[in-house]
């Protein structure tokens, strides 16, 4: 089995089309592509990418199988510090020869085995290791985040704090003030 021209994470079926049991393993490591990422995390572009794939054949076409593994990095959605730490997904995934597709099957929650008897691992790859990613990245759980009002961090001070006043009384306590100020300007009242 080998890497196609098309990139190295195309790959020649050719040996496994009509002999149903047969498999062959896929083990190496290939860097990330573009776009394996979120808004706050990510797999850097570029980093290894470890495959550790079984491919089988089926009567219906090719059976991928096995683990992927990279280190996700990116940004805490609450404090905002950097993190870093390995995904492993597991994969399994059924590329179905054009032929054997079931009719009205949908296109898109199906995979296929090209024309040329090749299958192209990226957009599985991208689709599982994307969807692994937290949605809301924390560097760790208890992670207190930035205050609202002033952005400091507060796990620097957890006591920090604003007065905050009640937005149902602020007109009150303008007019609180206002009668102060005028209290001082026209001395005590007795």
């Amino acid at each position: 089995m080998t890497a196609q021209q098309g990139g190295e994470l195309s790959v020649e079926v050719k040996e496994l089309r009509g002999h149903p049991g047969a498999q062959e393993t896929f083990a190496r490591t290939v860097p990330v592509p573009t776009e394996f990422s979120t808004v706050l995390i990510g797999l850097p572009e570029g980093e290894d990418l470890e495959l550790d794939l079984r491919l089988e054949s089926v009567h219906e076409g090719v059976l991928v199988t096995g683990t992927a593994a990279a280190r996700a990095a990116g940004q805490c959605a609450r404090c905002l510090d950097e993190l870093s730490y390995p995904l492993t997904v597991d994969v399994m995934q059924l590329f179905t020869y054009p032929e054997r597709a079931e009719p009205g099957a949908d296109e898109e929650d199906e995979r296929f085995v090209s024309e040329d008897l090749a299958i192209e691992l990226e957009p599985m790859l991208r689709d599982l290791m994307v969807s692994a990613l937290p949605f809301q990245p924390v560097c760790r759980e208890d992670c207190p985040g930035l205050c609202s009002q002033c952005g400091f961090r507060l796990e620097d001070d957890p006591q920090h704090a604003h007065e905050q006043i009640d937005p149902r009384w602020a007109a009150l306590a303008g007019l609180a003030e206002d009668l102060e100020g005028s209290e001082d300007e026209d001395g005590p009242r007795g």
